[in-house]
């Protein structure tokens, strides 16, 4: 008895040489970039970006807390990622963790005094970090192409709601 037969796969789509030097660019710079930063900020404050990031968004909301499960959404990571991530930042004391007093179940992650001093003291050399290595690169109009592009990217690839 013979097998009915599958379907040939689509061929891919392969990057036209155009196509394929633009992507190489922003994958190489990107990192890069992400590198030069990281390191600047674990150099000057012993601070990786992921956690600059961590301690920007708490000093951002209502009472510098927020959720885990909100604060994982907002730097792009696994809600175990940022447990473990939370916990060494509270062992330096830069954020402490709590019952959220609404329900009882979340858990909350709070910046504390420590934290947002050590935040003070990082933004001046990031930004300058940021400016230098990218923003003073750029004129307004490719910020604003950037900016365009990537609001397009994050909406295209962003994990849907539950």
């Amino acid at each position: 008895m013979l097998e009915p037969s599958k379907p040939a796969a689509a061929e891919p789509r392969w990057l036209s040489a155009d196509e394929q030097r633009a992507w190489r660019a922003y994958m190489d710079g990107h990192q890069r970039l992400m590198a030069t930063l990281n390191r600047q900020l674990l150099r000057d404050c012993d601070l990786t970006f992921g956690e600059y990031r961590i301690l920007v968004l708490l000093s951002e909301a209502p009472g510098h807390a927020l959720r885990m499960s909100e604060l994982a959404d907002g730097v792009l990571s696994s809600r175990s990622r940022l447990t473990h991530q939370i916990r060494g930042m509270e062992s330096r004391g830069l954020v402490r963790r709590s019952s959220c007093p609404r329900d009882g179940r979340g858990v909350l992650a709070q910046l504390t005094d420590t934290g947002l001093r050590t935040l003070r003291t990082a933004a001046p050399g990031h930004v300058e970090a940021v400016r230098r290595h990218f923003v003073d690169l750029l004129d307004p109009g490719e910020l604003d192409t950037i900016h365009q592009v990537f609001t397009r990217v994050d909406g295209a690839t962003a994990a849907p709601s539950a």
